[in-house]
């Protein structure tokens, strides 16, 4: 079972839902290729009918990071994966690394509730170039498409400065934007070093961290992120 449906309560305003690319009909013939037996493709009215009065918060991991700088967007992420385990009542969910804070929120919401499924994390799925795949990868220009790459070039080149012997965050930071600031396209947006646990800063790579990052090309936020340390 595959469920596609863009959420309007993870949107907050200004944001792209009404722009946002959808292929239904595209996705569905993907879906066949792949062997799935069932898209459920609901209604918005389906998923939140009159009278919907639920909200689901996850605290502490939901808060910082995108959670803080998209205020509102986690609990309208928790609420409506909360509605499609119940709806869909699956043994395994998947979701993918890409959004790593989505993946922290929704498995402390299936530990806390005690959801009986299993969620497992899959690993980004890139381009050839190393992009990583986005619905919003088809706002950019080909130009912009060219230059989108350099966000995970630079996340790797952290890593990569990490791997050498740095541990210090504040260096690993300066290193990742001075790696960003090679693309003159790319625009940070922001950028986070994270206890992958926890999603709260931290100071130096001593435990497995998250290095997070967002960027503006043209009109479009992409996000993406590496783990390392430990």
């Amino acid at each position: 079972v595959v469920s596609i449906f863009v959420n309007p309560r993870q949107f907050g305003p200004g944001e792209d839902l009404d722009r946002y690319p959808r292929d239904l009909a595209g996705d569905a013939e993907k879906l066949r290729g792949a062997g799935v037996d069932l898209l459920f493709a609901p209604s918005v009215d389906e998923m939140y009918p009159a009278g919907f009065s639920t909200t689901v918060h996850i605290a502490g991991l939901s808060e910082g990071m995108e959670g803080e700088r998209r205020p509102g967007h986690f609990d309208g992420v928790a609420t409506v994966v909360a509605r499609l385990l119940g709806l869909v009542l699956p043994d395994v969910a998947f979701f993918g690394q890409k959004d790593a804070q989505q993946c922290a929120v929704v498995m402390r919401l299936v530990k806390d509730l005690g959801l009986p499924v299993e969620v497992r994390v899959a690993p980004t799925v890139r381009e050839s170039d190393g992009l990583a795949l986005s619905s919003r990868n088809a706002y950019l220009t080909a130009e912009e498409r060219k230059a989108a790459p350099a966000l995970f070039r630079a996340l790797l080149a952290t890593q990569l400065v990490h791997e050498l012997g740095e541990k210090k965050a504040e260096k690993l930071l300066k290193a990742f934007r001075l790696a960003v600031s090679t693309e003159p396209l790319l625009v940070l947006d922001s950028v986070d070093l994270v206890d992958v646990a926890t999603m709260r800063p931290v100071e130096k790579v001593d435990r497995p961290v998250l290095l997070a990052a967002a960027v503006k090309v043209g009109r479009t936020r992409l996000i993406d992120n590496v783990v390392f340390g430990g």
